[in-house]
């Protein structure tokens, strides 16, 4: 073994530690629902982004088992050769539908996702203005794009305005794109899409629009390119099948040529094996779910208004979250994993998030109420909200 390397992990993971930087992981012992098992205790569940509560719905496992039986466990080789089932080809024709875009295409997750078609669609010779809060997954597809990434101010459209007049009048570049989250998943705020839009109108920029958080969740379901009414106005629609839809997976929506491009150019379609014959089936009939009917998105609400109303009377800072989404920012990464430790002890789990998912000094931990809870889950969660909250000085 090398002396370098074990020299590097003994002091960064020390340091790690000392700055309460350092995130434990708990195995959970069956399913993610409402209700989960670490080490033998029950303990409520505000970690999940199982939105919909799909990940455990029945209906969803019998059409699993039964892809399983008549195809398998595998799907045996990559799209390209032959690893396209018409399992996928009925899934992608599926996804077109419930985006309202032309054309769809499916990938093995979402972070693959944006690693693909971002590289496929720009290079070197481009630039990309992205929102400074984006997902790590958009950060790490526009490097590997290697186009210029400029970043602009979260959700300020007068920096974005300005550098993308400034990019697209340089004359440095062939191409400019504009990407942003739909929801931002750690704050809940939602993109400022009309905006947006109206620039890259203004400065023909390529549209690309992350709704991991929206899809399932905001626009009655349809996400928040739906939300807006710009299905015809955002080129590039991507999101996950394993949130709101509860299985596994991504996908770009967006017209035939760009789909068609992507499967040809995007190298996780060309170089990674599919999608498991399981997994697409469940996900097919996760989406046909969302399309026929908002009851899940609708309670999925509802409960988010719940807990947010309960943790802001309290005194928490719940910051400025249009969606489920409910962060209760805390500040120093000390105190917030302190914080999860103890609702922990107390029945609730509720994971801290500290940098560098969030900035430091930002610290908080991150609620997420699904379509799965009840009414006596969220109280129960409240009033021990109230206990440690109070115990550790958060709020009076």
């Amino acid at each position: 073994m090398s002396k370098k390397l074990d020299a590097f992990l003994e002091e960064n993971l020390t340091e790690l530690k000392e700055q309460g930087l350092y995130n434990e992981i708990d195995p959970v012992e069956g399913p993610n629902g409402a209700i989960i098992k670490i080490g033998g205790k029950d303990l409520i569940n505000l970690s999940s982004n199982n939105y919909l509560g799909l990940a455990t719905d029945e209906d969803l496992k019998k059409v699993a088992i039964q892809a399983i039986e008549k195809y398998g466990v595998g799907a045996g080789a990559v799209r390209t050769i032959n690893g396209t089932l018409d399992l996928h080809v009925q899934l992608e024709e599926k996804l077109a539908e419930f985006k309202g875009t032309e054309a769809a295409i499916s990938f093995q997750s979402g972070f693959n996702c944006n690693m693909a078609a971002i590289s496929a669609v720009m290079d070197k010779n481009d630039a990309i203005l992205s929102d400074q809060l984006n997902h790590a997954s958009i950060i790490d597809g526009c490097r590997l794009s290697k186009a210029k990434i400029i970043a602009f101010k979260h959700s300020d459209m007068e920096d974005l305005r300005q550098k993308a007049k400034e990019a697209t009048e340089s004359g440095l570049y062939n191409k400019v794109m504009v990407i942003t989250d739909g929801v931002f998943s750690m704050d809940g705020d939602i993109a400022k899409l009309p905006e947006i839009v109206e620039i890259a109108k203004e400065f023909d920029l390529i549209t690309y629009v992350d709704d991991a958080h929206g899809s399932g969740v905001t626009g009655k379901g349809k996400g928040t390119v739906k939300h807006f009414g710009l299905e015809k106005e955002v080129d590039m629609q991507m999101g996950t099948l394993s949130k709101a839809v509860g299985v596994v997976g991504g996908y770009v929506a967006g017209k035939k040529q760009l789909i068609d491009w992507l499967r040809v150019r995007s190298r996780p379609f060309l170089f990674s094996t599919a999608v498991t014959p399981g997994d697409v089936a469940a996900t097919t009939a996760a989406v046909q779910k969302i399309i026929d009917s908002t009851e899940l998105h609708d309670k999925l609400w509802d409960n988010g208004d719940y807990l947010k109303k309960g943790l802001k009377e309290l005194g928490f800072d719940i910051g400025d979250s249009a969606t489920p989404i409910t962060p209760c920012i805390i500040g120093d990464e000390k105190l917030t994993q302190q914080f999860s430790k103890r609702l922990f002890e107390e029945g609730v789990y509720a994971k801290s998030i500290v940098f560098p998912t969030v900035p430091r000094g930002t610290g908080r931990v991150r609620n997420m109420p699904t379509a799965a809870h009840t009414k006596e889950m969220l109280d129960e969660a409240i009033e021990i909200y109230a206990k440690v909250g109070k115990e550790l000085n958060v709020i009076k």
